[in-house]
C-alpha cells in the first residue's frame, strides 16, 4: 500500500458540501435553541412572544406549540427528534463526502430515503400547527423550511450530478 491509499478525498464540490451542510446546520441551530431555552431553562426562546402572523386567524405563538399535546411523541419533545434528524443528515454528508469507497452509495442512498422520511413529516406538522393550534413557532418554522430545502438540494444532486457519474464511479 502506497501512501496515496490513506488520503481522503472530497466527493463534493466545495459549493455541493456547504449546500448539503448548511440547512441541516440551521436547523440543528433552531431545534437546539428550543431544547435549550424551552426544555432546559425553562423559558420561552427568543422572538417567541404570541403576535399577529400575516394568516388571519394564525399567530407567532410559540408557548401555545411547544406546550401542546401534539409537540412531542411517547414524551419525547420533538425539537429533539428534529435534532437528531438534522444530526444524521450531517453525518451522511460526511460519510458520502469522506467516507470509505464502500460506504459511499449507502451513505448518499440513506441521506435521500433521510431526508424524504423529513419531507414526508412536514405537511403534518405545518397542519397541526395551522388547522389545530391556530399557531406557528418561529423556530419549528425554520426547521420545517431547512427540511423542505434539504430535500431538495438531494432531489437536485441526484438527479443533476449523481445521474451524470452512475457508471463512472
Amino acid at each position: 500500500m502506497g501512501s496515496r491509499d490513506h488520503v481522503v478525498m472530497s466527493r463534493l464540490t466545495g459549493a455541493w458540501l456547504v449546500l448539503m451542510l448548511i440547512f441541516s446546520v440551521i436547523g440543528l441551530f433552531a431545534s437546539s435553541v428550543v431544547i435549550y431555552t424551552y426544555y432546559y431553562l425553562r423559558e420561552l426562546p427568543p422572538l417567541c412572544t404570541a403576535f399577529k402572523s400575516p394568516f388571519p386567524g394564525i399567530t407567532i405563538d410559540c408557548e401555545r406549540v411547544l406546550s401542546s399535546k401534539y409537540s412531542d411523541i411517547g414524551g419525547v419533545p420533538l425539537d429533539l427528534l428534529a435534532a437528531i434528524w438534522f444530526v444524521v443528515n450531517i453525518i451522511l454528508v460526511i460519510m458520502y463526502d469522506l467516507g470509505p469507497v464502500n460506504l459511499v452509495s449507502l451513505s448518499i442512498n440513506t441521506l435521500f430515503y433521510w431526508r424524504f422520511l423529513g419531507i414526508v413529516i412536514v405537511p403534518y406538522l405545518i397542519f397541526t400547527e395551522t388547522y389545530l393550534l391556530h399557531a406557528l413557532c418561529i423556530y419549528c418554522t425554520v426547521m420545517h423550511a431547512m427540511i423542505i430545502i434539504d430535500f431538495t438540494i438531494i432531489t437536485i444532486f441526484f438527479t443533476r450530478v449523481r445521474g451524470k457519474t452512475i457508471g463512472h464511479s
